[in-house]
């Protein structure tokens, strides 16, 4: 079964992947750029601190930090514990791969980073911003999907490797909206 999900997932990337064009490579490259979302992240962070102060911002950004840090090293120890190769590095799809970067990345991609953090930074502060926006969420979600889907297009992630991501992402935002009230309390105390 496991075998036959893998294929399925394969087959999805394959499609997914071809569906791409010359005419949106420049644009996805973008999306999928680490520094193209800092515009984001600065003004999302003047929200919150316009919002709710200086001294909860800072916070937030401590907060915000460990949740990367935390998403980034269980997506290294997944990569190198269940080793399932990027598409690119697969034998047996790897030639039929549209890899629109010039290199591969790493030889092991489950899950994508990219695809938790961008999740986790959508829900976490979709969730601490929605009083004030109401329809912040559903804008940082839908960029999280941007960039979730771009790895796919790009060429270095499996559908899986992205699904798996954006749970992960949800988990650790979870988790870390929690850090953050408990921190909001204990420093206001």
């Amino acid at each position: 079964m496991l075998e036959e999900l893998l294929q399925y997932d394969k087959n999805l990337f394959l499609f997914l992947n071809h569906l791409g064009t010359t005419n949106w490579d420049a644009f996805w490259l973008f999306i999928t750029n680490k520094l193209s979302s800092i515009p984001l992240y600065l003004v999302l962070a003047f929200l919150f601190y316009k919002s709710y102060g200086l001294k909860k911002t800072l916070i937030l950004l401590v907060v915000v930090a460990l949740m990367i840090t935390v998403t980034d090293q269980v997506a290294n120890l997944f990569k190198y514990g269940f080793k399932r190769l990027r598409p690119c590095h697969d034998e047996e799809i790897g030639h039929l791969v549209r890899l629109v970067k010039k290199s591969c990345g790493g030889q092991y991609g489950y899950f994508s980073a990219h695809a938790s953090n961008s999740f986790a930074i959508a829900l976490f502060l979709g969730s601490l911003l929605k009083e004030k926006f109401k329809f912040i969420g559903y804008l940082l979600l839908f960029w999280a999907f941007l960039v979730a889907y771009s790895r796919i297009y790009i060429g270095v992630h499996f559908p899986l490797d992205v699904l798996t991501g954006g749970v992960i992402g949800f988990i650790f935002s979870w988790l870390f909206i929690k850090l953050y009230i408990f921190a909001n309390q204990k420093i206001s105390l």
